[in-house]
């Protein structure tokens, strides 16, 4: 039986938050079976727990923020992306604020941080949401789409009007039954423009962004003394941001996914029409792992 997973011990960390700048103490947590992953802000008179699904992403500027009762939480779709790419299932994630700290802008602080309190099978099959068929949405011409795929696919082109994003490779497509998410997606860091930082700032976001936290480029070059972790790392760092923002779906995606110029918002947006057609989805589970596709069987090898 391909089994769901979970943390086998709590482990903490503690960082900045990248759009609200407040020092944020994180702890990951072991959860039950069925559970998700769920957010949890601490700093309140009582703990307020929030869900990590599609339907309560309330803020989608330069991230995705998940909003409920009146509490926020910014800024989930790198740890989400380092919990769907190791294969966790079920989390609590406490928070002493309004944010997931950013750590070094990529998702490799919080996969380690997953390594370290180890993942544990549990008794329960793992539970797939998979695409029957072809969902798309598109706002001029940027566009996301969504198509049955048996494993986790995806394909992604952005465009920037830059020298050195011009002159690195602007598509990507990755398949999680052949490629290594630690190796080749988790190190890909966020990235941003000075000319964009006042404006940014003005409107209360990445008050904690900075060359230790993420790819910082002038009008011509990269202002990093370390330079690129990837000769593509712009693009690798989409492909990260769109898994964590798919693990929204609340279970691990067996499907295709492909976009141009796609960004939280959109993807958020994808999310949503696909789990409004009822007739496009369902949940699947495998009892025995030889009977589950190549794809998603391979997939899974490569979370463990």
């Amino acid at each position: 039986m391909l089994r769901q997973r979970t943390l086998k011990s709590l482990v903490r960390a503690t960082g900045v938050g990248l759009h609200t700048g407040k020092k944020i103490q994180l702890a990951l947590r072991p959860a039950q079976v069925d559970s998700g992953i769920v957010f949890r802000r601490t700093d309140g008179p009582q703990p307020f727990e929030i869900a990590a699904r599609a339907e309560l992403v309330g803020d989608t500027r330069l991230s995705s923020c998940l909003v409920q009762g009146g509490q926020r939480i910014h800024t989930v779709e790198h740890l989400m992306s380092a919990l769907a790419g190791l294969g966790v299932d079920n989390a609590y994630v406490d928070l002493d604020g309004p944010e997931v700290p950013i750590m070094d802008g990529s998702a490799a602080p919080f996969a380690l941080l997953i390594q370290q309190a180890g993942v544990v099978e549990q008794a329960s099959p793992k539970r797939f949401l998979r695409v029957r068929r072809a969902v798309e949405v598109r706002d001029a011409d940027k566009w996301a789409r969504l198509e049955p795929y048996e494993g986790l696919r995806l394909t992604f082109s952005i465009v920037f009007n830059h020298p050195v994003i011009d002159r690195s490779a602007q598509t990507v497509s990755v398949d999680f039954a052949q490629t290594s998410y630690l190796k080749e997606i988790a190190r890909a860091r966020t990235f941003g423009f000075m000319q964009d930082v006042e404006a940014l700032r003005e409107a209360g976001l990445a008050l904690g962004g900075g060359l230790d936290n993420a790819v910082v480029l002038d009008e011509y070059r990269v202002l990093n003394s370390d330079g690129l972790r990837f000769a593509d790392e712009f693009i690798r760092h989409k492909v990260l941001d769109a898994i964590g923002d798919l693990y929204l779906l609340g279970k691990p995606l067996l499907g295709a996914f492909s976009a141009h110029k796609s960004g939280h918002g959109l993807n958020n947006q994808l999310l949503r029409a696909l789990l409004a057609d009822a007739a496009a989805w369902e949940i699947v589970s495998f009892e025995k792992p030889e009977s589950a596709p190549a794809g998603v069987a391979a997939m899974v090898r490569q979370l463990a």
